[in-house]
């Protein structure tokens, strides 16, 4: 999820944690546990720092170790003991549970989404993503946000509110999970266009009714398409290159690390006056008819690097002036 909903499901925590006597009986412990919860809703996303080091190092590494198990004991434990300095004497059971419950969740709903996380680190590096919430997700958010201003602007009971609020947001994780599933079943019946050996890959939108559909067709083609109204409609194909260029991009740093996060990666190759641009795209993030989330890589003729970028590029202005800017800082 993004940082402004793990911010008010850290807060939403701290109101379902007033079912804990221990918790509602004191105004101590109940700040020291929104302070627990809101700073454990964040804390796996320290790992942001990392771009610091470079968006390669970021990319790679990014709800890598800090979403993984071993890391969830290590936040829970160690915003924990920052409150028992500051608030002595602390139960530092309740707020350790309540803690690690926000470190959970975290990383738990980051499951949901495209992104996904390596949370089974240390026994798998492999990505999960179950592609079933928008990074965003309005009916989350919002309810939240309502709950929290109810519950600073009203007598209504938080524990009785908060257990409301998770209650629905259980089932509707459930609904989508099961939605999901319907449409990944449904959609190669009504699919004109379907051969055989074809695979399907559904993206959650912000919006609670449309998809964004991935097909994948052999190795090297892929097929963009929307489920809207429930209708299917492709909008784009991608016909990924087979250039030699394309193998030997793999072993510079910023294509290897676009490769290790992208499952569905499409390289294309031009060839320039200067030398060879070689571009891989995630076809999962397509916006505004084009694949903004890229690794490129520019050689001259005889193969040698020139220059690379990965990251989000928004628009092909963005792309012309990167070009522009490596090619100048090659000249020098």
């Amino acid at each position: 999820m993004d940082s402004a909903t793990h911010f008010v499901v850290g807060i939403g925590l701290a109101g379902l944690a007033q079912i804990d006597p221990v918790v509602s009986g004191s105004g101590t412990v109940t700040t020291a546990v929104m302070i627990g919860t809101v700073l454990g809703s964040q804390a796996p996303d320290t790992d942001g720092l990392l771009r610091l080091k470079g968006n390669a190092m970021y990319i790679r590494n990014h709800r890598g170790a800090s979403h993984s198990i071993p890391a969830l004991l290590f936040w829970s434990i160690s915003i924990t003991l920052m409150l028992a300095v500051f608030f002595d004497p602390l139960p530092l059971l309740n707020v350790f549970a309540w803690t690690a419950l926000a470190v959970v969740i975290h990383v738990f709903s980051d499951l949901f989404n495209t992104y996904g996380t390596q949370a089974c680190r240390p026994f798998t590096k492999k990505w999960i993503s179950w592609d079933i919430i928008h990074i965003f997700d309005l009916f989350i958010f919002i309810s939240h946000f309502i709950a929290i201003i109810l519950w600073a602007t009203t007598s209504f009971p938080p524990a009785t509110m908060f257990v409301v609020l998770y209650s629905l947001t259980i089932v509707y994780y459930i609904w989508r999970t099961l939605y999901r599933r319907h449409l990944m079943r449904y959609i190669p019946t009504v699919d004109k266009q379907y051969q055989e050996g074809d695979t399907y890959l559904l993206i959650p939108t912000v919006r609670f009714s449309q998809w964004n559909v991935v097909k994948t067709r052999g190795k090297d083609t892929y097929f963009l398409g929307e489920w809207k109204h429930r209708h299917l409609l492709w909008i784009d194909m991608l016909q990924c290159s087979n250039h030699p260029a394309l193998e030997k991009s793999k072993s510079n740093n910023d294509v290897a690390s676009f490769l290790y996060f992208s499952p569905l990666a499409c390289g294309e190759v031009t060839e320039h006056d200067w030398g060879i641009e070689v571009k891989w795209v995630d076809v999962r993030y397509r916006f505004r008819k084009q694949y903004p989330f890229v690794a490129i890589l520019y050689l001259d003729h005889h193969g040698n690097e020139l220059n690379s970028y990965v990251g989000w590029i928004s628009n092909n202005k963005a792309k012309h002036k990167l070009k522009m800017n490596f090619l100048q800082q090659d000249s020098h």
